[in-house]
């Protein structure tokens, strides 16, 4: 059974570090053919936006647009219901590929067999 890998990502500029990392988990895990559905949640829900991604900056780590293009190639992103309308984002606003879903979702994602979620 291949194990799957929810990752809850609720930083963004905001703590940069911590965001950096929930992307390269993810985009590694991804690489090392973990089925893998990342969430934007609270600040990190900014890069669901064209562009955005790119102004992030962070010395020693790979560029985040590269990560979400890594992550998008064989995994899922998923903007959070609540975060999306608290900043007005819509699915009309969003990058190619992400999904806008809410709580009940997440939960179905991360209580099935085989899931391990983290929280950064």
């Amino acid at each position: 059974m291949q194990k799957k890998l929810v990752i809850k990502v609720t930083a963004g500029a905001d703590s940069p570090e911590r965001c950096s990392q929930a992307f390269t988990v993810a985009a590694v895990a991804v690489a090392s053919g973990v089925e893998v559905s990342l969430w934007l949640t609270g600040e990190s829900s900014w890069f669901s936006l064209p562009g955005r991604a790119a102004e992030f900056e962070l010395p020693h780590a790979a560029p985040l647009p590269d990560l979400i293009e890594s992550i998008q190639a064989a995994g899922l992103i998923t903007l959070c219901t609540q975060c999306a309308a608290r900043r007005d984002i819509t699915e009309r606003d969003v990058l190619e590929g992400v999904r806008i879903a809410g709580a009940q979702v997440f939960v179905s994602e991360i209580m099935a067999d085989g899931v391990q979620a983290l929280v950064y």
